[in-house]
């Protein structure tokens, strides 16, 4: 099986697949070891053909696919979507527009959450997917017959799966209610990684406005590194020594080199002297401008009692509607409408699903109705306004 390597023949390509109303896409890249998304195979394909584009030929440009990509007139059918998009986004400046996410679409149909590709293929197609070639080193030349056979399956089968999952939507009424999710997807916002905003991938271990200010230039300190290393962040500095260094506030390599997280000798490094540099920064703050440490608030009593009452409800409105609980609401979520009522900020509260469940919920909390457990389902009953 050949792959396209040459930029004369990506753009005859991309120019026929510009055609039609969809294509399906799908890469395949490498993660281990960098930062970044090492790109190694695109698969494409419409409903006259299917093909696989070799990034790391030496003689190919992509710009003829990422112009397919921009093109408002060709719907672009991804399976979990967000990586492929971020790696579209690093290489070609754009996001995909429009698209179309089958695993989305499939939690929106009541296939369930987070369901896998090859699940969907089963149940829609009713092929089954060798796996035997999952774990290939797509960077690896030549790639084999079989490996490429499976890479291009990853686009064949999602035809199938797109159109049924389309025509559901269509068949329900839930055309609209995809909308929400591919305008995240679709949103550059998704893809920014901004080093100021690190800290809040991590765990909260810090109880102090000047740790936690240690930890937020620390963390940025670190995202920064990393991206312009391409190195995983944990190469550069596990999370555990950035706790320990928000709570020891070394300022000196001396006493870097005395912390349990710091391997023997990495003080004297370049890296050491700038986490070093970069703790005394932080410690400069005015302490009028440190942050304040996060604290969960206490739920309201009675809170908890509520939300449990919220995950009843999720269930019986998820099985009326035939939709996946993750699409409504999370457990957060449920929560904080325990606690807060309709001033919760919510996705519950807007749009479709407000309609089949954030309705329902502000009526339960507010003793407009009750859930009642009948012949093995649960249901809802209005009651009297004075009970």
């Amino acid at each position: 099986m050949d792959m396209i390597t040459t930029t004369q023949a990506l753009e005859a390509a991309c120019t026929r697949l510009a055609e039609h109303d969809y294509i399906t896409v799908d890469t395949e890249f490498l993660r281990e070891t960098t930062f970044w998304p090492q790109l190694c195979l695109i698969q494409v394909a419409s409903e006259d053909e299917a093909m696989i584009i070799d990034p790391m030929a030496s003689s190919i440009d992509l710009k003829p696919f990422f112009a397919l990509m921009g093109n408002p007139a060709v719907t672009k059918v991804f399976h979990a979507a967000r990586q492929d998009i971020e790696i579209i986004v690093k290489l070609g400046d754009l996001v995909p527009h429009p698209i179309f996410d089958t695993q989305v679409a499939a939690m929106v149909c009541g296939f369930g959450e987070s369901v896998s590709y090859d699940q969907l293929v089963q149940r829609i197609a009713g092929e089954q997917i060798d796996k035997s070639s999952r774990f290939t080193d797509w960077s690896r030349r030549p790639l084999s017959d079989k490996q490429l056979t499976y890479a291009l399956a990853d686009v064949t089968h999602l035809r199938e799966v797109y159109k049924e999952l389309k025509a559901e939507l269509e068949r329900e009424g839930r055309t609209e209610w995809l909308t929400d999710e591919m305008a995240i997807l679709e949103s550059r916002g998704t893809y920014e990684t901004h080093p100021e905003d690190a800290w809040k991938r991590l765990k909260m271990r810090v109880k102090k406005p000047q740790e936690l200010c240690v930890l937020q230039h620390l963390a940025a300190w670190r995202e920064r590194e990393a991206q312009t290393r391409d190195m995983p962040r944990g190469r550069i500095l596990k999370d555990d020594a950035l706790y320990e260094l928000a709570q020891q506030q070394p300022t000196s390599t001396e006493a870097l080199g005395r912390l349990r997280t710091i391997p023997k000798g990495w003080e004297r490094s370049n890296q050491g002297r700038d986490i070093v540099e970069t703790i005394k920064t932080a410690l400069q703050t005015p302490k009028e401008d440190m942050p304040k440490v996060p604290r969960r608030r206490q739920p309201p009593e009675g809170a908890q009692a509520a939300s449990e009452l919220l995950r009843v409800l999720l269930k019986m409105v998820v099985e009326k509607q035939n939709v996946a609980a993750k699409v409504i609401a999370n457990s957060d979520d449920l929560e904080r409408i325990a606690a807060e009522g309709e001033d919760a900020e919510v996705a519950a509260f807007s749009g479709w699903r407000k309609e089949i469940f954030g309705d329902l919920a502000l009526k339960l909390l507010r003793g407009e109705v009750a859930l009642r457990y009948v012949d093995g389902a649960v249901t809802l009953i209005d009651l009297p306004k004075d009970a």
